[in-house]
């Protein structure tokens, strides 16, 4: 199926991805993952609840962790221009029959709760808490020394349906792969704000999160992580690499946190700003689109995945198979 041209109109502005909840079942043993390991910074905390912000990042947050019986993912948060914006989603989520409310958030100002084509939780707000800029207070610098959230992966039934969805509300293709035999995609890669991808799919059980992955300095900061996890009692939780991928260029490490929450730890993607960008295709079958160089994805890698709260994913009807480590 040809990638749909892009929608440089949609009808609701969004900036960027904004933070991920995450449920958790021990909040004392995420907290030092996150904050001791990675090196996220708190923001507010109490017994049930800790937010978390990157180096760089003005808002409030961009990680919320909250104590539950069982793990899950809350919801994937988006920021938008304005206001007004967030009443031009409610319009347009409310007219194609998704549920719709405005829910309390704590430091953020109105926010809309929806659900995309699949039931996968959506917000969006405009105004969250600013609080002063960190990016030069060098002290505070820990782990991999995370700077911003950079996008999330999501595994979906099928890539080409969440593609046309998306693309109604201005996520642009950037990159993508297609099975060369059904013509389907296996996976895409969609951005709002210049990077290569702000969401991207990959095919399989879903939908599920896949990933959240946040943006660190060098490839050296990963290498610094790989040596803490492995002598801090994490080297379990190292799922794959460090390698660089094919598609986006990415240098990049794959870890799962105390629940199986997958993060990846990622640098050096490229700018994809002008609207006329075309996408580029990968064959599925060419080793080099997931891994440039490095050890092919292990089993795990594919199957899986975080799931939202009261959504039960359903199987994919692509009969693909990707390349998987032996």
């Amino acid at each position: 199926m040809p990638i749909p041209a892009p929608n440089l109109y949609p009808p609701f502005n969004i900036i960027r991805l904004s933070h991920v909840d995450f449920g958790v079942t021990d909040l004392a043993a995420s907290k030092a993952f996150y904050v001791d390991t990675l090196g996220l910074q708190i923001t507010d905390e109490d017994d049930t609840t800790v937010y978390l912000r990157a180096m760089e990042e003005r808002g409030h947050h961009c990680m919320v962790l909250h104590k539950s019986d069982a793990a899950h993912v809350k919801a994937l948060s988006y920021k938008v221009y304005d206001e007004g914006e967030l009443d031009k989603a409610h319009e347009w989520f409310s007219a194609r029959g998704h549920p719709v409310a405005w829910v309390d958030r704590p430091y953020q100002g109105r926010t809309l709760a929806t659900q995309d084509h699949l039931g996968m939780p959506m917000e969006f707000y405009f105004k969250m808490d600013r609080l002063e800029p960190i990016h030069q207070k060098y002290a505070l610098y820990k782990g991999v020394k995370p700077l911003r959230i950079d996008h999330f992966n999501c595994f979906v039934p099928d890539v080409d349906e969440a593609v046309a969805f998306y693309n109604e509300i201005g996520f642009r293709v950037t990159e993508y792969t297609e099975d060369s035999e059904s013509q389907r995609l296996w996976a895409a890669w969609t951005h709002r704000k210049g990077g290569v991808h702000d969401i991207a799919f990959t095919n399989g059980l879903g939908p599920r999160l896949h990933h959240t992955a946040f943006w660190v300095p060098t490839p050296l900061n990963i290498i610094d992580l790989l040596d803490l996890m492995a002598t801090t009692g994490y080297v379990a939780n190292i799922e794959r690499g460090p390698g660089r991928h094919g598609i986006s260029n990415a240098f990049f490490l794959y870890i799962l946190d105390p629940d199986g929450h997958r993060i990846e730890i990622y640098c050096s993607d490229y700018q994809t700003v002008d609207p006329d960008l075309e996408a580029i295709r990968w064959d599925l079958k060419d080793p080099q689109r997931q891994t440039l160089w490095g050890s092919p994805a292990p089993r795990s890698w594919f199957e899986h995945g975080s799931t939202f709260e009261g959504l039960a994913p359903v199987a994919s009807t692509l009969g693909a198979s990707p390349i998987i480590a032996p």
